[in-house]
């Protein structure tokens, strides 16, 4: 774990430019509902969130919310394998009319046969309270600090950051 706020924000930025671009995590709802695959979206190009996903009135996921707010979280990698994240925070459905259009695209219309005013669609809110995110620790490069005769665990130390997402 870094012990320096500049390396700290640099992997958090780091985190939320590959969410942009790979999108896909394990969203989930702890031991009540298991994680599965979402495709997340943040509005904006602020680095925070909150986070969106479409979802369907008819999954377990979107029925276990109900009206209310759960404790969730969703796991990252992205498609490099060079950030890593788990990121926990809120989830609660947010119909919010404006949020659909301006998050609506061709891939989340394939999944609404009557596009954004399908009954089924339901917009999910993630608003995001923690993260450990993890930057490049494939076992190459550990294979490659211990021939060189580094300790691959103390030089990682510095590519793992804890922040708060609030």
């Amino acid at each position: 774990m870094t012990d320096d706020p500049q390396k700290d924000a640099e992997i958090e930025a780091r985190f939320w430019a590959a969410l942009r671009k790979d999108m896909t995590v394990m969203l989930g709802l702890g031991s009540e509902i298991e994680s599965r695959p979402m495709t997340a979206q943040i509005e904006g190009d602020e680095n925070q969130g909150p986070i969106w996903f479409f979802g369907n009135t008819e999954s377990d996921l979107v029925e276990h919310l109900g009206q209310g707010a759960k404790d969730a979280s969703f796991h990252f990698v992205s498609k490099g394998h060079d950030v890593w994240a788990t990121v926990s925070g809120t989830l609660q459905v947010d119909n919010n009319k404006a949020m659909i259009d301006a998050l609506w695209n061709p891939h989340a219309a394939a999944w609404y046969e009557n596009g954004k005013d399908d009954p089924k669609l339901a917009l999910l809110r993630m608003d995001v309270t923690h993260a450990k995110i993890w930057k490049d620790g494939s076992s190459l490069v550990a294979g490659f600090l211990s021939i060189l005769g580094r300790d691959p665990k103390k030089d990682y130390q510095d590519n793992v950051a804890e922040v708060s997402l609030r």
